[in-house]
């Protein structure tokens, strides 16, 4: 989740000090006019439904981590939501209803996903560096994992399971300043132990599994860029490259998912937009919104119905939290379901 450091800053600071968020706010917006030549076909995106109003508390409002559950409910999270608003919404998309799951005190939460394991919704709380885990119905909260990894915090930005429930942690530290001390963060099942799989990363925030479990797709926003970090089979990192540079302008990457054809599906924060590419760098298409569309800034997430190609992409800005709706090129997999 990238931001405008001063404006964030400032936003957090009145929502109960929750100081700086991680996942999409709003910077100066671009023109999300058709795609370039060469680039892969344009994708229209359809408004399903606005969710959520700017917060006076806090001036802005920031949608995120789009996941179905077992119902094939939609739960998305507002990060800059202030203390006892929603900070954890349910939508039933078909009705175009939605409700509050969960709120609390002081959670800046910016991805969600549902774990393979224990079946429980964890979210990423990025100003306090903790993972929590809520029950389905948005009961019993717990803290997964809290404090240093390797001696430093994280700002635990997106996350991800592998097949066993291990949770992976993209931890952009060092966004506020510019330095490159982006870390991937490997947190056991238990929440016992956290490993740093590989480190001086620019402001590392997208992060997602490839269709084969085999690697991890990494958004770097600060340089622009996607890597691809392998995994052995013990889930040690093996190698790492840079994979795809993304010629945003103004743009810069946010959240990563990936579709049951291994297309990564690239959100841009300060244009409320996605990029399609395959798995070898290859730019296929671009998701956009209407051009009638005022006031929205960002597109930070999307999650594609499990075994459907039916998206929901979360887009914010002034106008306030929608959910815009597309076909994407592929099914839904878990890969293409939160984080």
């Amino acid at each position: 989740m990238p931001q405008r450091p001063a404006q964030v800053l400032a936003a957090l600071a009145a929502a109960a000090t929750l100081a700086l968020t991680g996942c999409g706010t709003q910077t100066a917006a671009t023109d999300s006019g058709p795609s370039a030549a060469g680039t892969g076909r344009t994708i229209r995106a359809h408004e399903v439904m606005r969710l959520t109003q700017v917060h006076p508390e806090t001036g802005m409002t920031l949608l995120e981590g789009p996941v179905f559950d077992k119902d094939g409910r939609l739960i998305v999270v507002d990060v800059t939501a202030p203390a006892g608003e929603p900070k954890v919404l349910r939508v039933d998309v078909r009705k175009k209803r939605s409700q509050a799951l969960h709120t609390d005190s002081r959670g800046a939460y910016t991805s969600a996903q549902f774990s393979p394991y224990d079946g429980r919704l964890y979210l990423s709380d990025y100003a306090h560096g903790e993972i929590i885990s809520l029950a389905p119905d948005g009961s019993d909260p717990r803290t997964f994992f809290s404090g240093p990894v390797d001696g430093a915090q994280m700002n635990p930005d997106d996350i991800t399971f592998d097949r066993n429930g291990n949770l992976y942690v993209s931890d952009s530290r060092g966004l506020s300043t510019g330095e490159t001390h982006g870390r991937v963060v490997r947190v056991s099942r238990d929440g016992r132990t956290a490993t740093v799989l590989a480190r001086d990363l620019a402001a590392t925030n997208g992060i997602s599994f490839d269709a084969d479990y085999r690697g991890l797709w990494i958004s770097e926003l600060t340089e622009n860029r996607i890597s691809y970090l392998r995994l052995s089979d013990e889930g040690r990192a093996a190698a790492r490259h840079t994979a795809v540079r993304v010629d945003g302008g103004l743009a810069q990457t946010d959240s990563i998912a990936v579709d049951a054809d291994g297309n990564l599906y690239q959100a841009l924060h300060g244009r409320p937009a996605m990029l399609v590419y395959d798995r070898y760098g290859r730019r296929l298409a671009t998701i956009e919104i209407p051009a009638r569309a005022k006031g929205l800034e960002s597109a930070t997430n999307i999650a594609i119905t499990p075994g459907g190609t039916t998206a929901y992409m979360t887009v914010s800005g002034p106008a306030g939290g929608f959910l815009y709706r597309f076909d994407a090129l592929a099914e839904g997999i878990r890969q293409s379901n939160g984080g």
